[in-house]
C-alpha cells in the first residue's frame, strides 16, 4: 500500500470511530466536531463557521440545532454588540467530556496491535503533518 492509499485508509477508519460514537449519542459528525472545538474555549459565529468551514447559514442552523438540545448557548459578544459567542452549556461538557473519552478508548484500541515506539513514531509524524499543514495555511 503507497502512502496515499494508507493515509486515505487510516483516515476512513478513524472517521467511522467519530461517526459510530456520534452516533451513539445522536450527533452528527459536524456537530462532534462542534462540541470538540468548544471544549475549551468560547467562539463567534464567523470564527465557528470557518473553523468547521461552513457557510454562515449552515452554521446558524447547526449552532441553533445544538442550542435546542440544551448543549451550547448563545451570548452577546463583549467586544461587538451585533455578534454573539457561542460556548457550552454543562450538559454540552458532559457530553463533550464522555464522547472524548469513548473516541480515546476506541483510538488507544485501534492502535493497540502496535508495539510503542511505533505509537509514538506515529503520534510523532501525524503532529509534524498536522503542525506543516497550520503553518501553510497561515502564510
Amino acid at each position: 500500500m503507497n502512502t496515499v492509499d494508507a493515509l486515505v485508509q487510516l483516515s476512513f477508519r478513524i472517521q467511522r470511530i467519530l461517526s459510530d460514537t456520534g452516533g451513539e449519542h445522536d450527533l452528527s459528525l459536524v456537530q462532534m466536531r462542534l462540541l470538540g472545538v468548544l471544549r475549551d474555549r468560547q467562539a463567534g459565529m464567523l470564527e465557528l463557521a470557518a473553523h468547521l468551514g461552513l457557510d454562515k447559514s449552515s452554521m446558524t442552523g447547526l449552532v441553533g440545532r445544538a442550542e435546542k438540545r440544551g448543549l451550547v448557548r448563545r451570548a452577546p459578544s463583549p467586544h461587538d454588540g451585533r455578534a454573539v459567542v457561542v460556548t457550552l452549556t454543562a450538559h454540552g461538557h458532559d457530553l463533550a467530556a464522555r464522547c472524548t473519552a469513548e473516541i480515546a478508548g476506541r483510538v488507544t484500541a485501534f492502535t493497540e496491535p502496535l508495539p510503542q515506539d511505533q505509537r509514538t513514531a506515529l503520534t510523532r509524524l501525524a503532529t509534524a503533518l498536522l503542525s506543516a499543514d497550520a503553518r501553510s495555511a497561515g502564510s
